[in-house]
């Protein structure tokens, strides 16, 4: 049985912005282009969908419906940075993630020892690391599959969560909405609910050869999940070229002493996580990554040092401190792989070796 998280972050560019200007929380904001330029809203708070502003429309009609609406050009590396630190959380606690958006991913649980192994303690303290080092809200869904989990995590937004235990999943799906199934759209509700079907109770008593005549190959899908079954593994195996962990400070570090000083709880963190690494990855490199307070970064890298010593670590601080003496806002410490499954690569490699 797994144990599936679906974690989906708040109106996440809209958040991002008013984590780094608080006077905008009150108001209502939208993420989104010019309306003299035929701009669309991206994403927008919760105060603005109040006047049913939603994603995708018009911005000239979001602002008939809401003339006090801020519209903001939005600045795309800000929300990366906050997503890939949002992703390394992810990451502390399982490999098997498998990311949807910038700010949404399935993470599969079912072996993390975390939590005494619990995934809705994992879910909740997921979420209230998300909200203390990247200054977001995210909601998540709990469950034993990936429908599940998704569509859970969607029933107590904001910064909430949701979940299906493996005895609740018959009662729980009697009762959903078949709208809320990934991939019925306006029309094919519209059609189900000519046929009589608006939950998924309903669609428990329509057969499958008749599901399969009246929608296809979809139809064998909407039969399986109207009894919860879902068993699409968790896809994780984009493969890997790199493994980092980073911390972004709340109050920036001073000098390269304070520097130091935080390298070896990175590096206990690395370390851990390089043990749940597959064997089919080689290690070839290390690297540190600093961002300054000014928001330029650095990162110095070498060729791997046998056993992955601190001090390799504190040469590579030296170097990238000097690039910069200002104080330090984010520390990284991270290795490079090479694939050996990339068979071609492999055999270069043992000829060299």
């Amino acid at each position: 049985m797994r144990k599936i998280i679906h974690c989906d972050c708040d109106c996440f560019y809209a958040a991002v912005e008013m984590r780094d200007d608080p006077s905008l929380r009150l108001l209502p904001i939208a993420i989104g282009g010019k309306a003299d330029r035929r701009g669309v809203v991206a994403t927008c708070n919760y105060n603005a969908r109040e006047f049913g502003i939603r994603s995708a429309m018009p911005t000239a009609h979001a602002l008939r419906l809401c003339p006090d609406l801020v519209v903001i050009p939005g600045t795309m590396a800000k929300y990366r940075e906050a997503a890939h630190h949002i992703r390394q959380i992810f990451y502390r606690y399982t490999d098997k993630v498998e990311p949807l958006s910038l700010d949404e991913a399935y993470l599969d649980v079912t072996d993390c020892e975390e939590c005494q192994g619990s995934a809705t303690l994992i879910a909740q303290q997921i979420r209230e690391v998300i909200a203390q080092e990247v200054g977001v809200t995210a909601s998540a869904g709990v469950a034993p599959n990936k429908f599940l989990a998704k569509v859970a995590s969607d029933l107590n937004k904001p910064d909430g969560q949701y979940v299906i235990t493996p005895k609740g999943v018959d009662e729980f799906v009697k009762s959903l909405e078949v709208k809320r199934i990934f991939g019925v759209g306006k029309v094919t509700n519209e059609k189900l609910n000519r046929l009589g079907i608006k939950t998924c109770g309903d669609l428990q008593e329509r057969t499958l050869i008749e599901l399969v005549d009246k929608f296809g190959t979809f139809g064998k899908r909407l039969h399986d999940l109207s009894f919860g079954i879902d068993n699409r593994p968790v896809n994780s195996d984009s493969r890997r070229k790199s493994l980092s962990v980073e911390h972004t400070y709340s109050d920036d570090l001073q000098d390269q002493l304070a520097c130091e000083n935080k390298l070896s709880g990175l590096l206990m963190e690395l370390r851990s996580r390089l043990r749940r690494v597959d064997e089919d990855y080689l290690v070839t490199k290390q690297f540190i990554k600093v961002k300054f307070n000014d928001f330029t970064s650095t990162t110095v890298e070498r060729q791997m040092s046998k056993g992955l010593p601190l001090e390799s670590f504190q040469r590579l601080l030296e170097e990238a401190w000097m690039r910069g003496t200002k104080p330090v806002r984010l520390l990284g410490l991270g290795v490079r792989f090479v694939d050996t499954r990339q068979q071609e690569l492999a055999l270069q490699l043992d000829f060299f070796d």
